[in-house]
């Protein structure tokens, strides 16, 4: 039995679709989750089993799940039922695209969560509250937040809203057209803070502890979280990948793509450790703070550095903007 294809829209390049995609685990993926992952789980320990993880896991389910996307041609729910039925399977199939709709509902509710507090910052950063502060300041400032339900709701609002306009917008005029330039600009802010960090200390005892290998962290645990985030970060399994490859053309060939989409999702995330971790050294900060590390962390940067209450506002309006866990809604 053939699929029945309709009139489908497609990623205008290649280039705009490995932006997408690697965008879609970039910002609160890597640069806000991996870095408290690392350190509540072992540091150096946590980041080889990433690598093992991403490597032998996420990198065939990735290009396994383009594949069904490509083919089917529509949303997941539809694609697996259509492919199921092409092969003569049954169309209970259909639940494994309805649950990991499901899955992206539910990293959307927390998702949208930590980008409300990232669109807090922006105005916080902007107007120079973290000029010359702390971490104690910094970190008073972060609680401070937290306490405040009416601050919480209304930033979680916007971030709705700003997701709700991107989407609908469609692929390649919202989605495409927005990681092309989001995904580039949050990469070199990125690396001007790791060029900040170089220069003022920390930088070292971070590279040691992201890379100096200490298998006896390597516990199951620890195993299992990286497995879990190889997932999270490329987000697969929950419906994302199927319909991104649903706007794939036949032309694009996914296993050089995966493969790039992967190399720049782990450089990324690594980068993401170097950004962060030298600031949590060289202020006594404690590793395994957990998901506010950033907001605990880089303001004591974007106070103290040049130019910081510009590139700390724009790193604060890119992160949240990155394509999360929403086209899967479609």
């Amino acid at each position: 039995m053939a699929i029945n294809k309709q009139e489908h829209a497609q990623w205008s390049s290649s280039f705009g679709f490995v932006l997408a995609a690697v965008g879609s685990a970039v910002g609160l993926g890597n640069i806000w989750k991996f870095p408290y992952m690392v350190g509540e789980s072992g540091g150096s320990a946590f980041v080889i089993a990433y690598l093992f993880c991403i490597a032998l896991v996420g990198f065939p389910i990735l290009v396994a799940e383009w594949l069904i996307g490509r083919r089917g041609q529509k949303n997941p729910v539809n694609t697996f039922a259509d492919v199921a039925a092409s092969e003569g399977k049954s169309r209970s199939w259909t639940i494994v695209g309805a649950t990991g709709i499901l899955g992206g509902f539910l990293i959307l509710s927390f998702y949208s969560v930590i980008g409300g507090w990232a669109l807090n910052y922006i105005t916080k950063v902007a107007s120079g509250s973290f000029t010359g502060q702390d971490s104690d300041s910094v970190a008073a400032t972060f609680d401070a937040m937290l306490a405040s339900a009416g601050t919480l709701t209304i930033w979680h609002t916007v971030f709705m809203i700003l997701t709700a306009v991107i989407v609908g917008i469609g692929v390649t005029s919202g989605i495409e057209k927005a990681a092309k330039i989001l995904m580039p600009l949050l990469g070199v802010i990125l690396f001007v803070i790791v060029g900040y960090n170089i220069m003022n200390g920390g930088f070292g005892e971070a590279v040691a502890y992201l890379f100096t290998p200490d298998m006896s962290k390597l516990t199951a645990d620890v195993m299992l979280a990286a497995l879990g985030h190889a997932f999270f970060t490329l987000s697969i399994g929950m419906g994302i990948m199927v319909a991104y490859g649903s706007y794939l053309g036949r032309e694009v060939n996914l296993l050089k793509t995966a493969r790039t989409v992967v190399i720049l999702d782990t450089v990324i995330a690594l980068a993401a450790g170097l950004a962060i971790f030298p600031i949590i050294f060289s202020n006594g900060l404690d590793p395994a703070s957990g998901p506010g590390l950033i907001f605990v962390s880089l303001p004591i940067a974007f106070g103290s550095m040049s130019a910081g209450i510009i590139i700390g506002a724009l790193f604060f309006c890119l992160l949240p903007l990155q394509l999360s866990p929403h086209l899967s809604h479609y």
